[in-house]
Order: structure tokens, then sequence, then C-alpha cells
């Protein structure tokens, strides 16, 4: 297999964290969360010669999925995940921009495909699993890839910290369920790319992250 690599964009004034994950050697790849400032992602793929072969999005948040529309129709390709218990929010991107106070080209989203849990989905010989993780949203989901020990947590996991679970559709005891059962036994040695912030390994997060203990 060749080799796994990841860039991240951060993006708006949430400074989202957007990642370009592909293929060194194959140069294809896909989006996941593209939150908004289409024209930098689009930068950021044009600069390191990716061919995107799809948009994956975590969950429904303005800051992970106000681009993917627009990024759809520059790019040509599919927009994947989250899980469908999401749709309300998706449709509902351009209220939450009210909500916020951000404008801009945020349109509501309809993906091409809901993802389950136990799918996978993948480019380049790469397979990711997909782990349908609720709390900071009832459909999140998070990508998991078992030869290369790394996560892409999204929102439910930070180093020192978790997601909130404040906003509609957040439920704490769910998230850290979540957690506890379906992240953190993939194993301390996991590295993880997060929504926001710098990434991790979850065995850090497993003994010091003071939400966890």
């Amino acid at each position: 297999m060749t080799q796994l690599s990841a860039e991240i964009v951060p993006v708006t004034p949430f400074q989202q964290n957007c990642c370009i994950l592909y293929d060194t050697e194959a140069k294809t790849g896909v989006v996941v969360d593209p939150g908004g400032d289409v024209e930098r992602i689009v930068a950021a793929i044009e600069a390191a010669g990716i061919a995107i072969e799809a948009i994956w999005l975590t969950h429904g948040h303005i800051d992970h999925a106000g681009g993917a529309m627009e990024l759809k129709e520059r790019l040509g390709v599919d927009i994947v995940g989250p899980h469908r218990d999401d749709a309300f929010l998706l449709s509902g991107l351009e209220n939450q921009a009210l909500m916020f106070g951000v404008g801009g080209a945020v349109r509501n989203c309809t993906p091409d495909r809901w993802l389950e849990e136990g799918e996978t989905v993948g480019f380049a010989g790469h397979v990711f699993e997909v782990l349908h993780t609720p709390g900071h949203a009832p459909g999140h989901v998070v990508f998991f890839h078992r030869q290369a020990k790394f996560l892409h947590a999204g929102d439910v996991l930070f180093a020192g910290s978790i997601g909130r679970t404040d906003l509609p559709g957040g439920d704490h005891a769910a998230l850290i369920h979540s957690i506890k059962q379906k992240v953190l036994p993939l194993g301390d040695d996991v590295g993880f790319i997060c929504g926001h912030g710098p990434g991790g390994r979850l065995g850090d997060e497993r003994r010091t992250n003071p939400f966890l203990t």
C-alpha cells in the first residue's frame, strides 16, 4: 500500500480543520468537512495536484458542511455521509448561518449517500471503516483506517477535550458513550485528526483527557 497523507486547510472564522486525505503516489483523495472558504480549499487541492474523488462529511454543523454543496459543484463529485440522523442539520444549514451570523455561500446540503455503522469508504486502496458516533451531533460519523492506525475524529474528540453538546441534537451521555465504547477501543497507538486544533493519540486522551476520567 502506498502512503496515506493528510493536509489540513483551516477555514472560516470557526478555524475548522478541513482535511484533504490523499494517496501520495496515486495523487487521488477526498475532502473531509469543507466548512467554507471553498476558494482556499480548491487552491490547496490544485497546489497539491490531487484528483478529488468525493467529499466526506462527519456531521451536519455549518462549520463542517457549510461549503459542501459549492465544492461539490466545483469538483463534480458526490457528498458521502454523515449518518442520516443529521439530515435535519444539513437541510437547515442556511438557518444555522443566520443563527451564527455568518453568510456567504452557505447552502442547505443533501448528501448523495448516507453512511451507516459498519460500512466502509475509501480511495486508492485505502479503506476507512465508518463508525456512527452520536453525541456532538446525532448523525456524527468518524472514519478509521485500521492499517494506518489513523482516525478522522471530526468533533467527537479533541486533544484534551471533547465535542460540545449544547447544540440541537447534542447529548453529553451519548458522546461519552461513543468515545469510550467506540473510539478509545480502536487502540492507544491510533493517531487522530480532529475538527479543530491539533490532533493526538488515543492513548494520551484515554490517560489524560479530563472529560474522560
